[in-house]
């Protein structure tokens, strides 16, 4: 998603990346290219930091006729914010959902009602502890849990980089019996991850982010480590799955631990978020690439035997609407239940049958 997550797979000895430089219009301005191996197996990109970089971006490759992504594997690679309920710097996560955290409406913190725990309510209700009514789409993803399986057995291979700093810092976390995963040697995680552009710290909002996981995911969902990208990436790729351009039950979400999402009892928010060593971020950087070598490595050895054909999902994947088909194991209902929609798709299959290529179009609005 920036630089430094790129700089993790360059120069390393498994595989150049950097053989081929491969220029994509619509990428950032900052990382206008993508990466590859001198056969193509192996492919590498770096979308730009936020939702909208990241959903360009991501769209941007999708549509590019330079490559034929109906079979290929994407590995989400990128550093995070930690929590320390459940696990802690320089982990190595892997995700079942991705929850857009932020999309919720907002009370100022000095404006909270009285009766409320959080200033984030979900939208279309009208406390915080009620499912959103009004629904964007893109608040959860979920992904091949299968397939997730297979990546957490193949990361717990490495052998995970640490810092006498991190070793210090998350020391302070074993006050609390509640911080105990905080407090332990870093490892490899099966936990989720939230999208928020906004960077925070404190118990309060990891409390209600935490909690509108757990609604969201209507309970099944662990709230652990918090980014700006995911969802949009998500989002981008599930459209381009619609359109038989990606498989979707081909993504691996990985986040190592750069830093936590609160502070240690007796220390500040303020000093967490703007001046504690934590001693997370070099080795979460260096984690990106010593865990996720092991997953690359492993999809390519197993290529034959295992991949190629793709690696069935024993759960629904997808977002909230139900969008590929089958039925979301969270949510108020899948997206082909909605009259609008079929209708909408019913026009556009309608339109293919006729064979038209595209409406001549003089003016969008």
């Amino acid at each position: 998603m920036f630089e430094p997550e790129g700089e993790a797979w360059y120069g390393i000895p498994e595989f150049n990346v950097l053989a081929q430089n491969i220029s994509v219009t619509g990428f950032s301005p900052l990382y206008p290219d993508a990466h590859c191996t001198a056969d193509g197996e192996i492919c590498q990109l770096v979308t730009g930091e936020s939702e909208i970089n990241a959903a360009t971006t991501i769209t941007s490759l999708l549509l590019s006729p330079k490559f034929d992504l109906q079979t290929t594997y994407f590995l989400i690679a990128g550093i995070a914010g930690v929590n320390p309920e459940v696990a802690t710097l320089a982990s190595v996560t892997f995700a079942r959902y991705a929850v857009q955290v932020a999309l919720q409406y907002e009370f100022d913190a000095r404006e909270i009602p009285a009766n409320f725990s959080t200033g984030y309510v979900p939208q279309g209700s009208t406390a915080p502890s009620q499912y959103p009514s009004a629904i964007y789409g893109t608040e959860v993803f979920e992904v091949n849990t299968a397939l997730r399986s297979l990546a957490v057995n193949f990361a717990r291979t490495a052998t995970l980089n640490d810092s006498a700093d991190a070793v210090a810092y998350r020391a302070h976390y074993a006050t609390s019996p509640a911080y105990a995963a905080g407090a332990q040697a870093p490892s490899v995680v099966e936990c989720d991850v939230a999208t928020s552009d906004v960077y925070y710290s404190g118990a309060l909002l990891g409390e209600a982010f935490g909690n509108y996981t757990s609604l969201i995911t209507n309970g099944s969902g662990v709230y652990c480590t918090t980014a700006q990208e995911d969802n949009a990436s998500l989002e981008a790729m599930l459209r381009g799955a619609k359109a038989g351009l990606v498989d979707f039950g081909r993504i691996i979400v990985m986040r190592t631990a750069s830093d936590f999402d609160r502070p240690y009892p007796g220390e500040s928010p303020q000093y967490n978020l703007f001046y504690a060593d934590q001693g997370g971020y070099n080795p979460s950087l260096e984690n990106i690439y010593l865990a996720g070598v092991k997953v690359v490595e492993g999809i390519i050895d197993g290529w034959n035997t295992t991949f190629a054909k793709s690696v069935n999902a024993t759960n629904y994947i997808g977002d909230i609407f139900g969008t590929l088909g089958g039925t979301p194991d969270f949510g108020p209902g899948s997206f082909d239940d909605n009259p609008v929609t079929k209708r909408g798709l019913h026009a556009a299959q309608a339109s293919r049958r006729a064979g038209r290529r595209g409406i001549p179009v003089k003016v969008a609005i």
